[in-house]
């Protein structure tokens, strides 16, 4: 019997556990020490069940081979039963095994599902997961890279100048990155912009990235897609492709990206996407030009089988100018949409009427981190620049043309910094009685502050927290009092 993993199954070993995640079901799971073992002796070429077993025992030199063997048999089994693996007699039919993701089942896993328990399942998503575990010892497993910082639109909404998108990174600096984040034993590779479909190497990165087995997600307004690019998102593992679709109606669209045509390209390459089985987000981010109609892209997108969220955090640009933010609701329209998402997203009503949903966390977390700011992740710019998350890219925490990767990582003042940053840092958070419908967020107040300090709290999303708080509440005691 041959074992094999599936097309879009990854497996990472880290310090004291093994890692398996589906990308196509959202399905992880977590394994102890010698359950690691089990896992890393697997491979995306095909393995007899002897070969497996041989390769086991190395590690355990006190067990004989058919305990070994036998308890790696039932092992794999279990992995293959929550399809992770695929088994059979032949490579021909472990690929006829091997289904990949599409929008043709009934209801394709575009989105977060639950999963019964086998051996030990993350709560999270896999990338939570991982910035929880290693929180006392941070471990990168995330990386985003911007390949461009050239865009064919002009969002009006954009956290980046204009006049700064004038980079492409170079192709030896992106594949001498590449080999740093193979040898950091990293999972997930964003690939961004600007757009990153603008950069003449493009295809040739995806190639690689795909050499490398990294899980790609990549962010593209999708105007520039083509046959030789679709050929390529196919062939790699992606876990999604994130494009934002504004409205449903052309002229709103075009309005807010500032380049007309570019509805009706985004929505055919969307199209493009689904016909070829190509897992896709979209992303709606509310403003005042959509306020309206955004709910019509979340329709749109279920009848299609697609994923879309929408969200009302606009952000000032990273160099302090607030010009954006002219375009972004003010608190009466943010009471609208927030009914809107509410009585039109069925998970959120699900967490709303669960009877602990209000209840107070009487947990002291003063010493608990912000958020995974240097724990898990990192974003280089195309100039070889480092940046803790995305939007935040004056906050230089090293460049990748002088320094590698895992020095900026284990011995960078900044990180370091940014690391040891705590909730007791924002004291008046802490008190807040709105604080569970608000997730503090260090880029958005550096953004908008003169100074670019990210301790001084942005008070306009501690109103939208209140207002937040007081539909949901009100929606939730409506609805209990429905049910009497």
């Amino acid at each position: 019997m041959f074992y094999r993993q599936k097309f879009d199954t990854f497996i990472r070993i880290y310090q004291g556990f093994g890692y398996i995640v589906n990308q196509g079901s959202f399905a992880d799971r977590v394994l102890d020490k010698s359950g690691a073992v089990f896992l890393q002796a697997l491979s995306r070429k095909a393995k007899r069940l002897d070969e497996l077993a041989k390769d086991i025992q190395k590690e355990f030199i006190n067990v004989d081979f058919e305990t070994i063997k036998q308890d790696a048999e039932e092992f794999y089994q279990m992995l293959e039963a929550d399809g992770f693996l695929v088994s059979g007699e032949t490579e021909a039919e472990l690929d006829k095994k091997d289904v990949k993701f599409s929008y043709k089942a009934l209801k394709p896993k575009t989105i977060n599902n639950d999963f019964s328990p086998v051996i030990l399942r993350a709560d999270k998503s896999s990338q939570e997961f991982l910035e929880e575990h290693f929180n006392d010892n941070p471990h990168l497993t995330a990386f985003q890279i911007e390949l461009t910082s050239r865009c064919n639109e002009r969002c009006i909404h954009c956290y980046i100048p204009h006049e700064n998108k004038i980079n492409d990174i170079k192709p030896e600096l992106f594949y001498k990155t590449l080999e740093q984040l193979k040898e950091m034993n990293i999972l997930n590779l964003t690939l961004s912009g600007g757009e990153p479909m603008l950069h003449p190497e493009f295809c040739n990165f995806l190639r690689k990235a795909k050499e490398y087995d990294f899980s790609v997600n990549v962010l593209s307004n999708l105007t520039l897609l083509s046959d030789e690019i679709i050929k390529e998102l196919k062939n790699n593992r992606l876990s999604s492709i994130q494009a934002s679709l504004y409205s449903m109606k052309p002229e709103i669209h075009d309005e807010i990206t500032q380049m007309t045509g570019s509805f009706e390209k985004t929505k055919n390459a969307i199209l493009q996407l689904i016909e070829n089985d190509i897992p896709l987000q979209i992303s709606c981010p509310t403003m005042k030009q959509n306020k309206d109609c955004f709910v019509d892209v979340l329709n749109w997108a279920y009848k299609h089988k697609v994923r879309a969220t929408t969200d009302m955090i606009m952000m000032a640009k990273y160099d302090h100018t607030t010009d954006n933010l002219k375009n972004r609701l003010d608190e009466k329209e943010v009471e609208t949409i927030i009914k809107a998402v509410i009585e039109n997203n069925e998970y959120y009503q699900e967490d709303v009427l669960k009877a602990d949903f209000t209840k107070e966390d009487r947990t002291d977390t003063s010493n608990d981190r912000v958020c995974g700011v240097c724990i898990s992740m990192l974003c280089m710019v195309a100039n070889g620049n480092c940046y803790p998350c995305a939007g935040w890219q004056d906050q230089v925490v090293g460049n990748l043309n002088e320094t590698l990767l895992k020095d900026i990582w284990e011995n960078s003042p900044r990180v370091k910094y940014l690391r040891n940053i705590r909730k007791k840092d924002f004291p008046k958070c802490l008190k807040c009685a709105d604080k569970m419908f608000c997730a503090m967020c260090m880029v958005r107040n550096a953004n908008e502050n003169p100074e670019g300090d990210p301790l001084k709290i942005n008070e306009h999303f501690c109103k939208v927290a209140a207002i937040n708080k007081t539909i949901v509440l009100n929606w939730k005691a409506k609805q209990n009092a429905n049910f009497r």
